[in-house]
């Protein structure tokens, strides 16, 4: 039996199943990355709730897993060489599973993907988490707009940029890939928890708007949205 004792984090939340992939998240825009890929390559996983109500992520347990108190993290028992790996950071989560899977990211594609994987983690999610903040948040009662037209304006430009990539085709890359699973979730988040549809015009950026939808649409996907949702 594969034994994790030596991470402290397997104190908080205990592995009912330590041969697979431990997955320590919630349901945010980043949270859920993870949440889809496991559910879309099909490899075994443990899904923990790590709740920010509570302040799970500053709890030294998850800090020892991710210095950087944010999530998703995992812990795959069978890592490199049949060596425990614990990794955090998003993208560098999907990257890892679409190896470990051998999906989600075609090799003859495999930097171009992972181009617009960094695009989405250096633009869309701190552009459309800036927006969140100042348009449905704390930052709503500033009195001067001008942050929050920064990043309506900035957040326009990169739906503008999707929007022309996916022109004539379904997926970012053509096929179904990492790059897809990467933004999902966070132009989902746009219209929906950030309620920022009209403010960015959404409705005018119908390509984006069919990607959302087929996206969406995926059973994983679905499945992956709740994998560590709050009850």
């Amino acid at each position: 039996m594969t034994d994790l004792s030596d991470f402290p984090i397997t104190t908080r939340w205990p592995a009912r199943h330590p041969d697979r992939i431990q997955l320590y998240s919630l349901n945010t825009p980043n949270g859920v990355k993870a949440g889809i890929m496991l559910e879309e390559t099909g490899l075994p996983y443990e899904a923990h709730l790590v709740d920010f109500a509570t302040d799970d992520q500053k709890s030294p347990e998850f800090l020892s897993l991710n210095p950087n108190g944010k999530i998703p993290a995992i812990l795959d028992p069978d890592g490199p060489n049949g060596r425990p790996l614990a990794l955090f950071e998003s993208g560098a989560i999907l990257i890892y599973l679409a190896d470990k899977s051998g999906q989600f990211l075609d090799p003859d594609q495999r930097y171009e993907t992972i181009g617009w994987v960094m695009w989405q983690m250096g633009g869309l999610g701190p552009m459309f988490g800036q927006l969140g903040y100042f348009h449905k948040f704390a930052g709503r009662e500033i009195t001067d707009k001008r942050p929050l037209q920064r990043y309506v304006d900035e957040s326009k430009r990169l739906l503008g940029v999707l929007d022309a990539r996916l022109a004539h085709r379904d997926w970012i890359m053509g096929d179904y890939s990492i790059a897809d699973i990467a933004s999902l979730g966070w132009v989902r988040n746009l219209i929906g928890f950030y309620e920022a549809r009209d403010l960015v015009g959404y409705d005018d950026f119908a390509n984006v708007a069919g990607w959302l939808e087929r996206g969406l649409a995926r059973p994983a996907v679905q499945r992956g949205l709740m994998v560590t949702a709050k009850a």
